[in-house]
């Protein structure tokens, strides 16, 4: 039984494209990986491995044997460079439009899945680029912009419509963009960050990680940012403290240690074992010089005008609660300082407040407030209404995203092809 494929979300064939490679066929290699993946070149730069396929490989020493993810992306990249990633194309068109909103990984997947059916797709999303956090919240040296880029004029280059800088509510109601389209999916994903009410947390040095990966990204791509270029969301020559132990985390610290930062330490209120994040993208800041700091939370942001510390205290790990992890339990008496001149809240994701952004009471949400769906059929509340992504299911992975994306097309597609008969049996 092949462990890797049954631990990927994509279920992706490894074991056949792994030896498809090692036996040179590699353009038959590229079929078989792109058939279940519709960004292999990303997913294996940025997937987890190390908790996925990798983790899994019943020959996997401490991710070193198995280099699945760096094979993926060598068979993609050569695909590329031959020409034979071709845009999608259908076999006949259906005469029907599918909107999409949100231009991240699940909308794109969607996408590409639902033009290869043969419906006319417009994606809208609210930013200047097509990508969600693919563009914006990852950092270059992990994934390359030039790549999305590339992606998205592939689907341009099939017929895909892209209208950035798009808001619903704005641009267009909800309920025209329900009348434009035969069905509609909603793939925003996840973007409020979580904050932390302690004192001094409205010290100007004091920034969610977002803005910081935003502030360095777009600079990346050549835009003007004020902000950066003012020193205040640029690490270059500063003590530098990072909260929090997702893969967000890791690509806060990760990016401060080549703006050049003094120093960079990463507070964390459980131990290495305990961390949410990827165990390799650790062991990477830990070889470029990040410090962690284990068992201690934030206590407060130290200064006047400006950060000058965070206060944090020591943890004790209790007994575990129902998720299986040890409840943190704070140690009296036991504060102590990390000096600083940026501290950044890498604290995680919720979901904006979908209904009232797009006036549209009526999608109704969860108790975390994301998209309720029947997960059968990834529709909503609303007839013709789908979500798919992390607006389902919370902040997670590029690949959960890329999955749930194909999922909701195909649901898209029996939806509407079941549609005459559905209005045949209502007019008898």
């Amino acid at each position: 039984m092949p462990f890797c494929q049954v631990h990927c979300p994509l279920a992706n064939n490894i074991p056949d494209w792994l030896k498809l490679t090692a036996e040179g066929r590699l353009e038959e290699a590229y079929e078989v990986s792109q058939a279940t993946n519709n960004m292999p070149e990303i997913c294996g730069r940025i997937c987890p491995q190390d908790r996925l396929c990798e983790g899994n490989c019943v020959i996997e020493k401490g991710f070193e044997s198995v280099s699945i993810g760096a094979v993926e992306k060598f068979i993609t990249d050569t695909a590329w460079e031959r020409g034979w990633v071709k845009p999608p194309r259908a076999k006949r068109e259906l005469g029907l439009s599918v909107g999409i909103i949100g231009g991240g990984p699940a909308g794109l997947a969607a996408a590409e899945e639902l033009r290869r059916k043969g419906y006319a797709v417009d994606v809208y999303d609210r930013h200047d680029r097509i990508g969600g956090l693919l563009i914006y919240g990852i950092p270059n040296f992990k994934l390359e912009k030039h790549l999305i880029e590339r992606r998205t004029r592939l689907l341009a280059d099939g017929g895909v419509r892209f209208h950035p800088g798009f808001e619903v509510g704005r641009d267009m109601s909800f309920a025209e963009l329900r009348a434009r389209h035969a069905a509609l999916l909603v793939a925003t994903g996840v973007y409020k960050a979580r904050d932390i009410e302690l004192p001094g947390v409205r010290l100007p040095n004091v920034h969610a990680a977002l803005d910081y990966l935003i502030a360095s990204n777009r600079k990346g791509l050549g835009d003007a940012v004020p902000a950066f270029d003012s020193g205040e969301l640029d690490a270059a020559g500063k003590r530098v403290v990072v909260i929090g132990g997702g893969d967000t985390a890791m690509d806060c610290v990760r990016t401060a240690v080549r703006q050049g930062a003094l120093s960079v330490q990463c507070l964390y209120r459980r131990d290495r074992a305990n961390m949410p994040g990827s165990l390799r993208e650790v062991s990477h800041a830990e070889e470029e010089g990040v410090e962690f700091v284990w068992l201690a939370a934030p206590d407060a942001f130290v200064g006047r005008a400006k950060l000058r510390a965070v206060r944090a205290q020591r943890i004790h790990l209790g007994v575990a609660d129902a998720s299986g992890r040890q409840t943190p339990q704070l140690i009296d008496g036991s504060q102590f300082e990390l000096r600083a001149d940026i501290a950044i809240k890498a604290l995680g994701f919720d979901p904006e407040d979908l209904p009232a952004l797009f006036g549209a009471p009526e999608l109704t949400v969860t108790r975390w407030g994301t998209v309720r769906i029947d997960h059968a059929t990834k529709m909503t509340g609303l007839d013709g209404v789908f979500a798919a992504g992390d607006i389902v299911r919370g902040a997670s992975l590029v690949v959960w995203a890329i999955r749930d994306g194909r999922d909701a097309a195909e649901s898209i597609h029996r939806h509407l092809q079941a549609r005459p008969a559905r209005v045949a049996a209502a007019a008898e």
